[in-house]
């Protein structure tokens, strides 16, 4: 497990094959290895919208698909 401080309020922690991205201290994106990006559909502040978008942009994604908050929250299982 590796733990990255991106930049002010901003974190990503690689865990195996995922990448799960902070805004904050909320999970509201990630990567999955051969399955691709993902985002949070719930609507935060404008400023958690560009971290997300950077996040995606800055690794390689074009797009992310949608899935509910509770899929992040979930993902440390």
């Amino acid at each position: 497990m590796k733990l990255y401080s991106i930049a002010k309020n901003q974190t990503e922690i690689i865990v195996n094959h995922i990448t799960v991205f902070f805004s904050y201290n909320t999970p509201v994106a990630c990567h999955i290895t051969g399955q691709g990006f993902f985002r949070t559909a719930t609507k935060y502040s404008t400023t958690t919208t560009k971290h997300i978008n950077k996040f995606i942009n800055r690794n390689g994604g074009n797009d992310a698909a949608e899935k509910p908050q509770g899929f992040f929250d979930n993902l440390g299982g």
